[in-house]
């Protein structure tokens, strides 16, 4: 599980859902979600614009450039720091914790990684909590 980016549990849907007329109101449609996703797409390929490694997207960085790249303030480097103690993580979830949080903010049009950025991408570590025991 620890090499699985994004580890979300997934709950059933009621059955009345399922069998209803598909008239779904809110939320975002797949065409605004296709526009955000090309958008990071843009944004990751101009950052590593003069990579000469070959990464062109943030799922490609090696450690240094999660270093480079992933620059955390000084809360968020202690709510990193506070889950990685608490959730047990290795270095390998917390590297994927900050891939995934860069592209969260890049998703959001953001140059910086924020606290909500990063606290979504640790819920999306589902999986590494105490869950399945």
């Amino acid at each position: 599980m620890d090499r699985i980016d994004i580890q979300i549990e997934v709950p059933a849907v009621p059955f009345e859902e399922l069998s209803g007329s598909g008239n779904v109101t809110g939320g975002t449609t797949s065409a605004q979600m296709r526009e955000a996703v090309e958008q990071a797409r843009e944004r990751q390929a101009a950052r590593f614009s003069g990579d000469r490694t070959g990464v062109r997207y943030n799922a490609q960085m090696t450690s240094r450039q999660v270093r480079e790249c992933c620059k955390l303030d000084s809360t968020c480097s202690d709510m990193l720091r506070h889950s990685v103690e608490e959730m047990g993580l290795s270095a390998r979830a917390h590297d994927k914790i900050l891939r995934v949080c860069r592209t969260i903010a890049d998703v959001s049009g953001e140059d910086k990684i924020s606290e909500i950025h990063l606290a979504e991408a640790i819920n999306y570590r589902n999986l590494d909590r105490d869950l399945w025991v």
